[in-house]
């Protein structure tokens, strides 16, 4: 009987240091897919908007454009990629490793709650703390 408790015991305990793989957190997220372009701040002055036909969206300004709200359903969209233009036409990158994972439930501000990938709404919920 003890040899069966001190081998459920030493199993418990070996499971607690299996370290389950930690998902990056939205910063983390936003410094790999975003800051190339929109900058570390989010100014739309990344070292890579040179390089690009058209300056990117400076970040910051969301809210004040949008009446003092984030827009946070039409941010979701354009990460995701349902931008309504043309295809091919934005320089936005596929961010397909965002789009796997857990969902949760996530209210852009339109009052819906839609099915959302994790990682997709840490990275709208890190701009949205841009704001000036």
């Amino acid at each position: 009987m003890r040899l069966v408790l001190l081998m459920v015991m030493a199993a418990l305990g070996l499971a607690g240091c299996v370290e389950k793989e930690r998902a990056p957190t939205g910063a983390e997220d936003y410094a790999s897919y975003c800051a190339a372009c929109h900058g570390a701040g989010g100014k739309g002055d990344g070292p890579a908007a040179a390089g690009l036909d058209r300056r990117p969206a400076d970040l910051t300004r969301l809210s004040a454009r949008n009446g003092g709200a984030f827009p946070g359903t039409r941010v979701m969209a354009k990460i995701w990629g349902y931008t309504g233009g043309r295809s091919g036409a934005s320089p936005m990158p596929a961010f397909g490793p965002l789009l796997q994972g857990d969902l949760v439930p996530y209210d852009g501000g339109d009052g819906i709650a839609s099915p959302t990938p994790v990682r997709l709404v840490q990275i709208a919920e890190f701009v949205k703390g841009l704001q000036e």
